[in-house]
């Protein structure tokens, strides 16, 4: 497998953004370049175009990367892209095959990638890693880099995005209970409330919630009950009929409505998408891929399906993902985000 490099092409790529900020009269703030963000891992290949920075955080040196690397100069969409446990910028990149960064070139957007702490994030479960053993602040280090990035980009405030992957998705989770006054849309992908976070989520504000979930997931049960990793339990979560159930709460919707997609024999997957329109005009999602693993629809198999189930091709998880934030950021706009 090919391996981004940590140095060399991307320290040069970073000392540019830094001329480039440098001659714009823009000070880099917090943010600096920097080539100490994280290799990818898994079955993944492909160049990585994302420009490595790095903050310090609650006394942490951290690490992101950020597409693209020139100025946004007209208030751009901002989308935090969240790795799984074990994780990194780069391989995030790679397993969506790029397609934020050709959304960002497309739309005008601000794509990041941060990284967690040893590669995993404090998503509110009790895990044995550091970020969630020290109680790592995420929620605090992700929103500390939306200043940072406005320091370097025009941001549009009422249009700023998370979504992820497992432990990546578990933490977009927990920025639309913690942070919802700050996101207009979260999209978890292989992930659900665990109980710890489910017992307690109490958004300040209405937030659009969409939730992919395969049934055939080996290591987060449709049904809920026990993550299990090789053979370890890495919590407790809900199912993904009942965490659905409880955003119509939170965000008190409407009746729910449900669309199905065909079958493609050849692919062996069927999306059901369950739907409800909600107060302040927000919208709540399920992504039911029958058949489906803990994996990317439409994105790369990054290991063997014996372990993470399969990859649906009935949907092209990043497209529709843009299309659902972008569909329902202007009520948030509407609120005044500052």
């Amino acid at each position: 497998m090919n391996q981004p490099r940590r140095g060399g092409r991307h320290l040069s790529q970073a000392l540019l953004v830094l001329v480039a900020l440098a001659s714009s009269g823009l000070a880099p703030a917090a943010l600096t370049p920097s080539s100490e963000c994280l290799s990818s891992r898994g079955r993944m290949d492909g160049d990585v175009q994302a420009t490595c920075f790095a903050m310090e955080h609650d006394g942490r040196q951290r690490t992101t990367r950020i597409y693209p690397a020139h100025r946004r100069s007209v208030a751009a969409p901002l989308i935090f892209i969240l790795h799984g446990g074990g994780g990194s910028a780069s391989s995030m990149e790679l397993l969506t095959r790029g397609a934020f960064n050709r959304i960002a070139d497309r739309e005008g957007a601000v794509v990041v990638y941060p990284e967690g702490v040893d590669r995993h994030w404090n998503d509110g479960r009790d895990l044995p890693e550091t970020a969630a053993r020290e109680n790592v602040d995420d929620v605090g280090f992700i929103l500390a880099l939306i200043e940072e990035v406005g320091g370097q980009h025009s941001l549009d405030r009422g249009r700023i995005f998370a979504t992820g992957i497992s432990n990546g998705g578990f933490m977009s989770m927990r920025l639309a209970c913690d942070a919802a006054e700050t996101f207009a849309a979260v999209a978890p992908v292989t992930a659900v409330l665990s109980e710890t976070l489910g017992a307690r989520c109490a958004p300040s504000r209405p937030v659009s919630v969409m939730i992919i979930n395969g049934t055939e997931d080996p290591l987060v049960p449709w049904n809920g009950g026990m993550v299990k990793v090789l053979g370890a339990s890495r919590g407790a979560v809900w199912s993904a009929d009942r965490t659905f159930e409880r955003w119509l709460e939170l965000d008190d919707c409407g009746p729910k409505g449900d669309a199905r997609t065909d079958n493609d024999p050849a692919d062996k997957t069927t999306v059901v998408v369950h739907r409800a329109r909600c107060r302040d005009d927000v919208e709540v999602r399920l992504y039911e891929i029958q058949g489906g693993g803990h994996t990317w629809p439409g994105g790369v198999a990054y290991a063997n399906e014996r372990l993470v189930g399969r990859v649906s091709q009935e949907l092209d998880a990043s497209e529709e993902i843009w299309r659902f934030m972008i569909g329902n950021a202007r009520s948030h706009a509407k609120k005044g985000n500052p």
